[in-house]
């Protein structure tokens, strides 16, 4: 891809962000990734967390094989901090830090969220300004499409986790893109435990979740903004979606280690 068109797209994501936080005065949208659904995961919420059952079972997925209690734990690229929040009351971390670039989402963050060891703070993936060895695990979920130097962002993911400790990694890249993403999570110093290719279960989210999230737009946005609103929810028939359907677009979920 080339960098002009990299750069469209990250702008493009940038503004959706920024309006859905301008928006949201009603704290209706707490995740923006787009789900995932199994008939071999069986979770039980609490009726606050059913309406975003789908994106939550994103998080106890790739979550699912690495103990989160009394870790300390970092999301960057945070977003609204639903699913920093569902993790940190579910598991009981020491400490939870969401890192997001969006001071507007910080806001929202540490007012909406109020556990005692839950913090938002403002910071770029790519730049971290988290101490060296200062975490026990970080996630990153569906946000490094965005960033315009991997490498960079990988390099701090390694220089701030301690070692021993889990990178847990989950997105999407176009279906060209992957090669060139497994060779950077190679050259991070990362160990790669476990990879799987989660498109199916995606779109299987897209699909259950698909009247909740048009309804969303419908509330949200004006008209003349809602195919690009319903695009980026990846609503069946979107663009999104097609992308998902026909496997050009790969969603993948990690887990990495950094070696003891």
């Amino acid at each position: 891809m080339t960098g002009i068109k990299f750069n469209f797209r990250e702008y493009l994501f940038k503004i959706w962000y920024l309006y859905v936080n301008k928006v949201d005065k009603n704290a209706e949208v707490l995740f923006m990734n787009y789900g995932y659904s199994n008939n071999d995961q069986i979770i039980t919420l609490d009726q606050k967390d059913e309406i975003n059952r789908y994106s939550i079972q994103l998080y106890a997925h790739f979550t699912a094989d690495v103990p989160i209690k009394d870790k300390d734990i970092v999301e960057i690229g945070s977003g609204r901090g639903g699913g920093l929040n569902f993790l940190t009351k579910t598991f009981k971390p020491t400490t939870a830090i969401g890192v997001e670039l969006d001071k507007r989402a910080i806001t929202f963050c540490n007012k909406y969220y109020t556990q005692d060891n839950l913090n938002f703070i403002h910071g770029d993936a790519q730049k971290l300004t988290l101490n060296n060895e200062s975490c026990d695990i970080i996630l990153n979920v569906e946000s490094s499409h965005r960033y315009l130097n991997m490498q960079s962002f990988l390099g701090e993911v390694y220089r701030t986790l301690r070692p021993g400790g889990h990178f847990l990694f989950t997105d999407f890249r176009y279906d060209y893109e992957i090669d060139e993403l497994n060779k950077q999570l190679e050259l991070s110093g990362l160990k790669v435990v476990k990879e799987r290719n989660i498109n199916q279960e995606v779109i299987t989210a897209l699909e259950l979740d698909d009247s909740r999230k048009r309804s969303l737009v419908k509330r949200l946005t004006p008209k003349f903004l809602n195919k690009i609103a319903l695009n980026f929810s990846g609503t069946i028939g979107s663009e999104t979606y097609y992308q998902f359907v026909s496997n050009k677009y790969i969603y993948f979920s990690y887990i990495l280690t950094k070696p003891a």
